[in-house]
Order: structure tokens, then C-alpha cells, then sequence
């Protein structure tokens, strides 16, 4: 252990950490080349071409130009994905917005609920039935 002292090992260690860092926003770099939808494919080729040429450059220069955008583009990535995942469980629930189901099947069973606790009585309930359904 004396012929690598513990200074080096720091130096190591942050400069792997760096690397590190470095190839995981390469990889994000290239996922958004990839995304943006507005960037024609000469646009993707050349910015692939100068992340792979100039991979410490690229990437530094891709962030300046482009990183108002990156983050914009994965905001609205992430927003597309919750409306994705919440329609899935509306239309697995059977409560999709504007299907008329979900609601008024809701509100049946509570209104039912109501009629067998004797809250409402069974001419209530059947004007409260005929309002839903209509």
C-alpha cells in the first residue's frame, strides 16, 4: 500500500466517478437525439457523429446548445406517460372521463346503498335512478 498512496486513490476514484457520470449523459444525450422529433436526420447524424468524434466536446456542446430541450422534451415525455398509465387505468376500471360508466354505476350503488339503509325512500331513489341513467 505505500507505493499508492491514499491522495492517488482519491484521484482515481474521482476521476472514475467522472467517467461515469460522463457515459451516463452520453447515453441520455443520445436517447434525446433519438426523441426530438423536430431534429431532421442529417441534425441526429451530425450531432451522433460529433458525440462519438468528440465524445468530451460533443457532449459539453450538446448541453449548452441543447439542454433547454432535453429538459423539455422529458418533461413532456414524463407528462405523455402518466396520461398513458392514468387512461390504462380508467379503461381497466371501466371509468374512462365521458363514457358515461364509471360515474353512473358510482353513483347507482351509492344511491342503492342509501335505499337499503332506508335514508332514501324507494320514490327517491327511483327519481335519483331515472336522473342518472338519463
Amino acid at each position: 500500500m505505500d507505493d499508492y498512496p491514499l491522495l492517488n486513490l482519491f484521484w482515481t476514484m474521482l476521476w472514475f466517478f467522472l467517467w461515469i457520470m460522463w457515459l451516463f449523459l452520453l447515453f441520455k444525450i443520445v436517447t434525446d437525439i433519438f426523441r426530438d422529433h423536430e431534429l431532421g436526420g442529417w441534425g441526429k447524424a451530425g450531432w451522433l457523429i460529433l458525440c462519438v468524434v468528440l465524445p468530451y466536446i460533443g457532449v459539453l456542446i450538446y448541453v449548452i446548445v441543447r439542454g433547454q430541450g432535453m429538459s423539455k422534451r422529458d418533461a413532456k415525455q414524463a407528462k405523455d406517460t402518466e396520461a398513458a398509465i392514468q387512461d390504462y387505468i380508467r379503461k381497466t376500471a371501466g371509468t374512462a372521463p365521458g363514457d358515461g360508466k364509471g360515474s353512473g354505476v358510482d353513483e347507482l350503488a351509492r344511491l342503492a346503498e342509501l335505499k337499503d339503509k332506508g335514508a332514501i325512500t324507494p320514490e327517491e331513489f327511483e327519481k335519483a335512478k331515472a336522473k342518472v341513467l338519463s
